[in-house]
């Protein structure tokens, strides 16, 4: 199952995300479950939180994924949300 994990960053957070975003794109990579990642972007293109879509069994299992996230241990996030999602296109 697909599921997207859309997380918004705490206001005025960029350099804690600057911080961690070398051990959290290691963690995708290394997880082997992520199908797609990115930042979300503001107006200005500036990084204001993530979207990532894993590829699970169930949503156990994204669950643990997003509490083992390197930006969750550096609370970046001000809230985050895990969405069963099917791919059409």
């Amino acid at each position: 199952m697909l599921i997207a994990l859309i997380a918004r960053d705490k206001p005025g957070a960029l350099q804690t995300r600057l911080d961690n975003r070398d051990k959290h794109v290691a963690y995708l990579k290394e997880s082997g479950i992520v199908s797609q990642a990115g930042p979300l972007l503001d107006a200005d293109g500036g990084m204001i939180g993530s979207l990532v879509v894993l590829e699970v069994g169930d949503m156990a299992q994204a669950e643990a994924w997003a509490a083992m996230d390197p930006y969750k241990a550096a609370d970046l996030f001000e809230s985050v949300e895990l969405i069963p999602w099917n791919k059409v296109i």
